[in-house]
């Protein structure tokens, strides 16, 4: 069984590897998305994989070091793409969440990234 529970935050970033012309080398914002999912066997006795409050609590510190923050200041996001946002977020989860079984990042409503570890 696989579950998920989706958090948001505000952030600012820019790309620094793109041409100065295109848009996203520029500093912008998103409204992102991420969904941390978690799988495993059904508790018999609770009925779930993991109680949504845990894995909230686990990322509620990743959380604050992303929300209205510019991103290209935080060490391992200089170059803060959806792709390696995803990967860091795992990164950051994975010691205290060892059920996680992937990160969803949602740049937009209609782009993002999935990562599911190396």
């Amino acid at each position: 069984m696989e579950i998920f529970k989706e958090f948001t935050f505000e952030a600012a970033h820019r790309l620094p590897n793109l041409p100065p012309d295109h848009k996203c080398s520029r500093l912008h914002g998103h409204s992102f998305r991420c969904r941390i999912y978690v799988e495993g066997p059904l508790d018999p006795v609770f009925g779930w994989v993991s109680d949504f409050g845990d894995i909230k609590a686990v990322f509620k510190p990743t959380w604050e070091r992303l929300d209205h923050h510019y991103l290209n200041e935080i060490p391992g996001l200089e170059n803060p793409t959806s792709e390696v946002l995803a990967r860091w977020i795992w990164q950051e989860l994975k010691a205290e969440l060892p059920q996680l079984s992937r990160v969803e990042v949602f740049e937009t409503c209609t782009t993002g990234a999935i990562y599911r570890g190396d």
